[in-house]
């Protein structure tokens, strides 16, 4: 599915990423934990051709990733939601649903199912995306995202600054995703959020991936949470 291998990616002299090598499965969910600038982000930019890597490959279904132009990624089945989520403020819930459409031509029964996950969304669609709540827009961008049609979604800290019934709502959705067969890479703060719905958990710390473990494991040892995220399992 998507394979990074040997990547090393730079701000400027910089290196933030070095030889980082991930796979993710058809329809599976890995969350990306570790503290603040690990390069958690840089990795999903980098995945995006936001941060052209300097070294490595990025592969997609046999696409390498890192010789394709940044706008030419998403039509290949990659949906980001960035921190802060992208919206276009000043249009309505549907027009910014329906810009998620144009990126790889999807139908109205993409449309239709991204919608469903998000039940309020559909008493908003009139509503500017600009003037929704917080949890609001998280799920409207969410959505927009999956309007593509992805293989595979980035999700960069969607949970930031929400409600715990929020999140729970948001992280349902997630976790549904793999009924169709999508993969999603998770990068998360909430450490619980993480643990329930991912199949994979990587750590990374200055750049480097230093421990893999599927939930269960951190649940009998959580050495490893306090080790690269400083807290206690």
């Amino acid at each position: 599915m998507l394979k990074l291998e040997q990547v090393d990616s730079y701000y400027g002299g910089v290196r933030v990423l070095t030889g980082v090598s991930l796979e993710i499965a058809e329809g599976e969910i890995v969350a990306l934990l570790g503290r603040n600038g690990a390069g958690k982000t840089t990795t999903l930019k980098s995945i995006m051709g936001l941060v052209k890597p300097r070294g490595g490959s990025i592969v997609l279904d046999g696409d390498d990733l890192t010789q394709i132009s940044p706008h030419n990624v998403p039509k290949l089945g990659v949906a980001y939601v960035p921190q802060g989520r992208g919206l276009f403020p000043r249009l309505s819930v549907e027009e910014n649903l329906r810009m998620g459409m144009l990126v790889r031509n999807s139908s109205r029964d993409t449309y239709d199912w991204a919608l469903s996950l998000f039940p309020v969304l559909t008493e908003r669609l009139r509503q500017r995306a600009g003037t929704l709540s917080g949890g609001e827009q998280q799920m409207l961008a969410t959505a927009r995202a999956l309007c593509l049609g992805p293989k595979i979604l980035l999700l960069d800290e969607p949970s930031e600054g929400l409600m715990p019934r929020v999140i729970n709502q948001l992280m349902e959705a997630v976790s549904g995703l793999k009924a169709r067969g999508m993969s999603v890479l998770l990068v998360e703060q909430k450490i619980e959020a993480a643990l329930k719905v991912a199949d994979r958990i990587v750590f990374l710390e200055h750049g480097v991936i230093r421990h893999e473990a599927v939930p269960e494991e951190l649940e009998a040892d959580p050495e490893p949470l306090h080790r690269y995220l400083g807290v206690r399992g």
